[in-house]
């Protein structure tokens, strides 16, 4: 899935090549990628101009003059930008005219992907498919604190903390190893006998982490590269994610590959200790 720099990176590379256009018609080939009634979302966006590009979490938010269309990309999701001759294939499930003679076209081999639209009559933060999802990793009002109090009295580990939207937007598998590893804890360790000092410093990482992947496009270990030309490179810095069987860049343990919460995790067991 992709994770918030592959979002960052495709939101603002459509920005960059896509503009303010019009949206003229909308082909609707797979009904289930529209979360909402297919007719009032096609209706909802017609004649609308996409005026600014917005990201919560994992979501792209395209702000429009009247609503705000919204994706998820979720496992395998990509985006198009191509001419209306050019061929695709049955795996492209929406198809957005626009008035630059250009199509973005959605393309979801797992078909998990979903959008949403709704009136611009609020902040996008409060909107319904929000209300589950935390606070975004680079939201200025997000402190360790906050983290700390949302992690009493939970059992599950690290990882599952790092995972969880509802705790913090953005993070996926790939940098909830890289952070573990970042704080020297091992994955599985237990939320709560992290300090207030810890989530300090986890916020800190995290944030480091993801800005560093932001400028580099992320990663292309998952697979979200489309025409946009959207290459990641922060898979070459990755310290423990796939990197099983190699030697720690730490401490020279060899790194190992785990379950944590059914999910595969890289970690050092060397040098990243249980709490």
């Amino acid at each position: 899935m992709p994770e918030l720099p592959e979002v960052e990176t495709v939101i603002r590379t459509l920005e960059y090549q896509m503009g303010n256009p019009v949206i003229e018609n909308i082909q609707i080939l797979y009904e289930k990628t529209i979360h909402q009634d297919v007719d009032m979302f096609v209706k909802a966006l017609l004649q609308e101009q996409i005026i600014a590009y917005h990201r919560v979490g994992k979501y792209l938010i395209f702000e429009c003059n009247k609503v705000y269309f919204i994706a998820h990309m979720r496992m395998e999701g990509k985006f198009y930008l191509q001419a209306p001759e050019e061929p695709y294939d049955k795996h492209v499930h929406v198809i957005f005219s626009l008035n630059n003679g250009k199509q973005l076209r959605y393309h979801d081999t797992r078909k998990f992907g979903r959008m949403y639209v709704y009136a611009k009559d609020r902040d996008y933060h409060e909107l319904e498919v929000f209300k589950n999802i935390g606070k975004d990793v680079f939201d200025e009002s997000l402190q360790g604190i906050d983290l700390y109090k949302r992690s009493r009295n939970k059992t599950y580990t690290l990882k599952q903390f790092l995972l969880d939207q509802k705790n913090l937007a953005g993070v996926g598998n790939i940098y909830a190893d890289e952070i573990c590893f970042a704080l020297s804890y091992h994955p599985e360790t237990k939320i709560s006998h992290l300090s207030k000092k810890d989530f300090e410093q986890l916020l800190i990482e995290t944030r480091r982490i993801l800005t560093g992947a932001i400028k580099s496009g992320g990663t292309t270990i998952r697979s979200y590269t489309s025409s946009l030309g959207v290459d990641g490179r922060f898979q070459l810095k990755l310290k423990v994610h796939e990197r099983a069987g190699e030697k720690c860049s730490r401490c020279g343990h060899t790194i190992e590959k785990i379950k944590v919460a059914g999910r595969g995790t890289g970690v050092c067991k060397s040098c990243q200790k249980r709490k």
